[in-house]
This record gives structure tokens, sequence and C-alpha cells, in this order.
């Protein structure tokens, strides 16, 4: 299987999966999570997803005691990394089975997404238009980031692509719905950011008291719909 192995710091490995975001680096990073999460290895602390990678983070004490027991004379680093290649290299194809996709509400324009005008103009479309187009896409998740259960999603049309502000604001709403780049993301928590705010979602992306806080995983899909300023605040009501 084509991975690298480099070390992150005294307790962290990367294992790049590609040179490039494809559908094929996409796959190979979420099967490779899979695989190592399946593995239930003791000395493995967390497996951190990224764009084209996965960051494997490991206890050396826990090696050194393993170590000891096997009477292996090699370095912490080299035993993590021989470990991990043995777990990859049963991996003989990648699935492309992407996850489920979750539908999304969102009340655009207005208080709940002020630059949806500023974004119409840069490219020229009205408020509707942009609406339209942000709701007719599929957008993957391609890692989780920034703040618990912000989930970075790929799939922006290139018609929406818009700078972040130049001046961020000093808190947003937690559901706000943005655009930076060639990207689109929500904001699960009440957080400063720069992005350009399309709406708002009353849907929780992170609860803390959940066996599943985050509302999506890498390798699920969301699918935005709108929503009126009275179902909005009528979903709100229900919490």
């Amino acid at each position: 299987m084509d991975l690298r192995f480099e070390p992150m710091g005294d307790h962290g490995v990367i294992i790049t999966c590609g040179d490039a975001l494809t559908d094929e680096t996409f796959h190979k990073v979420v099967g490779l999570l899979q695989v190592l999460e399946q593995a239930h290895e003791s000395w493995i602390v967390e497996c951190i997803p990224g764009y084209i990678n996965v960051t494997v983070l490991y206890d050396p004490m826990k090696i050194f005691y393993i170590k000891m027991v096997e009477q292996d004379d090699r370095n912490v680093y080299t035993y993590v990394v021989d470990r991990l290649q043995q777990i990859t290299n049963q991996i003989e194809v990648f699935s492309e089975t992407d996850g489920q996709t979750i539908a999304v509400p969102v009340c655009y324009g207005g208080m709940y997404g002020p630059d949806l005008s500023y974004v119409a103009n840069y490219h020229g479309l009205t408020e509707q238009e942009v609406i339209s187009i942000h709701t007719s896409a599929s957008y993957r998740v391609h890692m989780i980031g920034f703040a618990p259960g912000f989930p970075y999603l790929g799939g922006l049309s290139e018609q929406l692509a818009t700078p972040r502000k130049d001046v961020p604001r000093k808190q947003i709403s937690a559901g706000s719905v943005g655009i930076a780049g060639n990207q689109t993301g929500v904001y699960p928590l009440a957080t400063p950011g720069g992005w350009q705010l399309l709406g708002r979602t009353p849907v929780a992306l992170f609860d803390p008291a959940s066996d599943r806080p985050f509302l999506v995983q890498p390798g699920d899909s969301m699918q935005f719909y709108p929503i009126t300023e009275l179902e909005y605040q009528c979903w709100e009501a229900e919490k």
C-alpha cells in the first residue's frame, strides 16, 4: 500500500495517503482510519484524519513496557512504524463506500446570514441563486477540526467560492453556515471566525453529553435545504 510514514514530535506518526485531495486519497484516509480504530492497539491514543493523511498519537510509556516484555531492542518510533505497517499491509483494497448523508435545514439571509448579499454581489448573482447553488450539492465531510464538531466540507461550487472576511468577527453564533475560499462549513459552537455567513441551522452539530457527540464523521455527507425564519424559530423552541 502506497503510504508514507513520518514522525510528529515524540509521540506521533503522520501517515500520508497521497499528494493531492482526490477521491482515491479520500477513501484511503477514511479506510485507514477505520482499520486503525479496529486494530484496538492499547498504545494508540488517538487517530486524527486530515485531508490527505491520518495522524496517529501513541503512548511512549506503553510502548516501553511492551518492548520490555517482548525484549525488543528497536527504538519506540521504529517499533510503532513497523507495527503500523503490519496493520496497514493487511488492507488489500480501500472501500469506496461513503458514510451516511445528513440533511441539514438552514435559514438563509437576514440576521442568520449577514453575508449572503455580499456573496451574491461578489459573484453577480441574486441571493436566491446563491441559496439554490448552495443547496443543490452534497458536501463530503473530509475532517473535523478547528472547534469540536466543525466539519470541513468538500464539494462547494466554484460559482460560490469567496474569500474569507478581511477582519474576522469576534463571535459567530453556533449553527452558522459559511463559506471561506472553496470550502463551506458549519460553526458548531459560538466562536470567533472569518467565514462569509450565508445562514444558520437550528441543528446541533456538537453534543458533549451524547454517546455520539459529533453529528457527522469523516466520510459522511451533508445536504443543506432552506427553511423559513418561522420554521427556524419553531425548531429552536422545540429543543
